[in-house]
């Protein structure tokens, strides 16, 4: 990155709050995609006493010139360069079955052992010790000698350079979520939990470690025992500043590209996250959405960060919600906050055991923030509400696309036929059940009712709907059309909000004299259809009433 003259925010004194606080092992746990990759690679540059293939020791210094760890004094520069270190990310384990999954753990373990090969020339190793290295790296061994692999390869690398080594695992909780999905879940956490112990707490070999993840998986799941373990999540406020970009760090991009007037969209859109009590936006959706301005890809904002997983932890929370689930979403979506006990220890095999075990789970994967803590009864608790827009945009969509499925499973011709024999009260009805039983992202607005009742009616056999379509001297909200002109049918429906339930009844009015007035009949009646019906429809949260002319 910094070879090849990219924008770089620096982040280097994390390296001295990892050594000021000489934790052994540390866990820090961030949401996808917020620099835990580029953490690991810094961590590993700036330690690294790097062999190259010609056997000559790399000077990494280059890439920390005038960066802040320079400045912090020679007591942290002298660990630069100085250590052999093992990097290894898991995420490539991500497989649909335990042998395919296994197979890419082994060809990421020998890729590494392959990039330290240089410590077979010479006889600092026993012959048998070259023996089992070689079956390693040529992955010859047998599965089980890679539960030690990483035990293994940190002997040899002591024995080479006479210095303890840097173990720095990126993705570590990837091939555990994925096993869990995939029905592998035992035999995964049984192969992690003896790599991690032999790597992180049997490992007399072993400096300093450092993984990295999405979610804090239980100790009693595959860190057992590991007591020098050191957890940082996104309730701590140490480290908080180094995932993620800070408001400071933020302004200085949008300076720097000539788009400073974006600050306003660019904070709605991906800040929010707070991380301890630092905030910070989402690194991804901002690299990202500078790019796209600075190029001319778009003048709008993008939900990047969505696209990066299929949020499927949302969409079954959706589709498993009972009423107090929909109620809290309906909440959240509108801007508002839900409080739950927080649970750190947690394994994938409890995350579907209650609806407390998935918000703890979107908190910790990003797609909710804390906003105030509470202690209670032994018990910590967190007011939570959802971060920036990006997010909103996520849970709207996944609401949204489970309405329609839900939707599509019905039989609504009911709601067709009340329209068509002018039976306000039983269209009102019908669309007030719907209303009740879907999670609602109304906050007043117009478009998401419009769009509900389109969805209501789309699946009719009998009509074209015609939507925000030019006729008189303005545009009608929803037309219904029958696809023969010659005896059939046209039904005009025009849509309001009312701001209480007592004013549902002047809305339908409104908008029956705005048919009338604006004449969205003409363009209709000039197609050649003779009976129309025109209805005002008023909406108030999830209540409604339809009236006709």
């Amino acid at each position: 990155m910094i070879d090849g003259g990219y924008y770089y925010i620096d982040k280097t004194l994390l390296i001295k709050d990892i050594l000021d606080q000489g934790i052994t092992t540390a866990l820090f746990t961030r949401p996808r995609c917020f620099g835990k990759t580029l953490a690991q690679s810094m961590l590993k540059t700036f330690f690294e006493r790097e062999v190259l293939p010609d056997g000559t020791v790399a000077d990494n210094s280059v890439y920390f010139k005038g960066k802040k760890i320079m400045e912090a004094g020679e007591g942290y520069l002298r660990h630069m360069g100085k250590y052999p270190v093992i990097s290894l990310s898991l995420k490539s384990a991500k497989q649909p079955s335990y042998e395919a999954a296994c197979e890419k753990l082994r060809i990421e373990i020998a890729k590494e052992y392959k990039r330290h090969s240089y410590v077979l020339d010479g006889d600092l190793l026993f012959p048998s010790e070259k023996k089992e290295f070689t079956a390693a790296m040529e992955r010859t061994a047998p599965l089980s000698e890679y539960y030690t692999s990483l035990q293994f390869l940190s002997e040899c690398l002591e024995k080479y350079h006479g210095q303890k080594v840097i173990i720095l695992l990126d993705e570590y909780d990837v091939p555990l979520e994925n096993a869990y999905f995939n029905g592998f879940y035992d035999e995964m956490v049984s192969f992690m939990r003896s790599l991690f112990e032999s790597a992180l707490k049997t490992n007399e070999s072993l400096n300093l470690a450092v993984v990295t993840g999405c979610l804090r998986i239980s100790r009693e799941s595959i860190f057992t025992g590991l007591n020098n373990l050191k957890t940082i999540s996104v309730l701590d406020d140490s480290y908080a500043e180094y995932f993620g970009f800070t408001q400071h760090e933020v302004d200085g991009i949008l300076d720097t590209y000539g788009i400073a007037y974006k600050r306003e969209e660019v904070k709605d859109w991906y800040d929010g996250y707070l991380f301890g009590s630092t905030e910070v936006y989402n690194p991804w959706s901002v690299v990202n959405y500078i790019y796209d301005i600075v190029y001319g890809n778009t003048v709008f904002p993008k939900p990047y960060w969505s696209n990066t997983s299929s949020n499927s932890i949302v969409r079954e929370l959706i589709e498993d919600a009972d009423e107090s689930t929909k109620q809290e979403l309906e909440e959240l979506v509108a801007g508002g906050t839900i409080e739950k006990p927080v649970h750190e220890d947690i394994t994938y095999e409890d995350i579907y055991n209650s609806q407390d075990n998935l918000w703890n789970f979107l908190f910790f994967t990003g797609y909710l923030k804390a906003v105030k803590k509470s202690f209670r009864g032994r018990q910590i608790y967190l007011a939570m509400k959802i971060p920036n827009e990006e997010i909103v945009y996520i849970y709207e969509n996944n609401i949204r696309e489970w309405s329609e499925r839900c939707i599509e499973r019905q039989d609504l011709s009911g709601l067709i036929v009340a329209l068509e024999e002018g039976d306000c009260m039983a269209a009102s009805n019908i669309i007030t059940a719907q209303l009740m039983e879907k999670i609602s992202f109304y906050g007043n607005k117009e478009d998401y009712y419009h769009g509900f009742v389109a969805g209501l009616l789309k699946n009719n056999n009998k009509y074209v709907i015609k939507s925000n379509r030019e006729s008189g001297i303005g545009r009608y909200d929803l037309a219904l059309k029958t696809k023969r002109i010659r005896g059939g049918m046209a039904i005009i429906l025009e849509l309001k909000v009312a701001d209480s339930i007592n004013k549902l009844e002047q809305g339908c009015r409104e908008a029956l004299e705005q048919i009338e007035r604006l004449r969205y009949a003409d363009d209709i009646l000039e197609e050649g259809y003779t009976d129309i019906i025109k209805y005002g429809i008023c909406f108030y949260k999830k209540e409604c009433l339809a009236m006709k002319v």
